[in-house]
């Protein structure tokens, strides 16, 4: 087992092509500390929303991921209030996006859309989280994450799992399971 170089901010994500950062896996995740933030306020706004139809495992990946886009037909989006929240790189810090605006649900607190602009003041990137009920846990989170480069004409879809073994929310870690021993069997090269 080896130490990871730092795996934080603007680098690139894992398995991601360079669609995404290392800071927008959960459409945010890591350190503030780069950005300035300021609550904008509240607005309604049509965001991804109730998106159960993308774990149905009658539909195959193919069904869902399409050219250019995640096909419509199985996409659901909602006029739904959040809170919009506007995070601007501070003085002498380094990111590729100088400006990201987040819609946050009122409700569930998850980031459902970010905006991300470039270093030109562009909208470069559009990251969606198409968010869903876990009654059984209680949760909500996403059944997929997408990541869209506007510039680029690409997109990456993260999270399915209609394919796939639904997720296992009461799996019971130890200690033990993340000595360097337990990690290395873990691990796949």
């Amino acid at each position: 087992m080896r130490r990871a170089p730092q795996v934080a901010y603007d680098n690139p994500g894992t398995a991601a092509d360079n669609m995404r950062t290392t800071d927008q896996l959960d459409l945010f995740n890591g350190a503030p500390d780069r950005y300035e933030w300021k609550l904008v306020g509240k607005r309604e706004v049509y965001v991804p929303y109730n998106s159960y139809r993308l774990q149905d495992p009658r539909l195959k990946n193919k069904d869902i991921v399409t050219p250019l886009h995640m096909n419509p037909e199985h996409l659901r989006y909602e006029l739904h209030r959040v809170w919009v929240v506007e995070a601007t790189l501070g003085p002498g810090e380094r990111h590729i996006y100088k400006k990201r605006v987040f819609y946050i649900d009122e409700d569930s607190w998850s980031a459902l859309v970010v905006d991300q602009y470039d270093n030109r003041d562009q909208l470069w990137r559009v990251s969606e989280g198409h968010v869903m009920n876990f009654y059984n846990v209680p949760l909500t989170w996403t059944s997929a994450e997408v990541h869209t480069d506007l510039q680029a004409g690409r997109y990456l879809v993260m999270g399915l799992f209609n394919e796939s073994r639904p997720h296992n929310f009461n799996l019971k870690r130890t200690e033990a399971d993340f000595t360097a021993d337990a990690l290395r069997v873990e691990g796949v090269r």
